[in-house]
């Protein structure tokens, strides 16, 4: 956990599911709803991967380790990191995945990203990963310069699936 007088960022429990799923929605539709292009198979994207009782299950999931992002102790954002998770084909050993980092939209001026993207490295050090990798929409020119300016280095591509549209995607590596 990490606190300060106006930020907090505490483990996400079971009982946070619902919580999750709906900062989830909104933040992916903030970040990435503009573009999908077929807002029905959004809408499918949502039910499956916000559903409540499906990030239950991943929370439970002891590779799974989410957190919820609090400022003036109201929640603005969520993080995922999976642990022992490595880019297929890639030379990094002691890998985890840095599967979400997502801040509503009203809260990203405060910069928040930076100390959350801090306190994650610092989790993934303690648990001692010495890579830490994520993938980007290539058109999400936001995400790719905040990572990009945090010294991750593209490694590859991967496709992103929503229903029968695919998205391609950038992958970056950081050594930590």
């Amino acid at each position: 956990m990490m606190t300060t007088d106006v930020l907090q960022i505490r483990p996400a429990t079971q009982q946070q599911a619902e919580v999750l799923a709906l900062l989830g929605r909104i933040t992916y539709e903030q970040s990435h709803g503009h573009f999908i292009e077929d807002k029905q198979e959004l809408s499918n994207y949502y039910e499956q991967a916000f559903d409540p009782s499906n990030l239950a299950k991943d929370l439970a999931n002891k590779n799974n380790r989410f957190h919820l992002v609090y400022y003036k102790n109201f929640p603005v954002g969520y993080t995922k990191l999976v642990l022992n998770q490595a880019f297929e084909g890639n030379e990094f050993a002691d890998s985890c995945r840095l599967e979400r980092i997502y801040i509503l939209q009203e809260f990203l001026h405060l910069k928040l990203g930076n100390k959350v993207l801090d306190f994650l490295i610092n989790k993934a050090k303690t648990l001692h990963f010495k890579n830490m990798w994520l993938t980007v929409y290539i058109k999400n020119e936001r995400a790719l310069h905040f990572y990009t300016k945090n010294n991750f280095t593209k490694i590859g591509s991967y496709d992103f699936n929503v229903g029968s549209l695919t998205y391609e995607n950038t992958v970056l590596n950081k050594t930590i």
